[in-house]
């Protein structure tokens, strides 16, 4: 990956990261407030509040893998496979940016997780 591809990719993730630290404001802010006095809009509230904090805890999973991402970048291991050591394709990277491993080690590792 070239060093003009390098940079626009780190612009794209604190870009990314910048977005969904926002995200998780906006969304803290809408776990904070009161809830209605009317039960079933209470509960109607907590429904959404479920589904909104599985969103948070989304965002919250991708702004650590970017900030992984960035951590690489800056130590230079970016682009390099944590589990082989080998180069991770560049189109793995240009369609998941903060991929830490390659293609055959992600497979791998999905195999292995989905073993009972």
């Amino acid at each position: 990956m070239s060093g003009a591809s390098h940079a626009a990719l780190r612009e794209q993730l604190e870009k990314k990261k910048q977005e969904l630290s926002a995200r998780l404001e906006r969304i803290s802010a809408n776990l904070r407030r009161g809830y209605e006095a009317d039960s079933k809009e209470r509960a109607k509230q907590l429904e959404d509040n479920e589904v909104v904090d599985a969103l948070g805890n989304e965002a919250r999973v991708e702004v650590a893998k970017i900030s992984a991402a960035l951590r690489r970048m800056d130590t230079g291991d970016f682009g390099i496979c944590t589990e082989c050591g080998l180069p991770i394709e560049v189109g793995r990277i240009e369609a998941y940016p903060y991929a830490d491993e390659c293609i055959d080690c992600a497979e791998f590792d999905e195999k292995r997780r989905s073993r009972p």
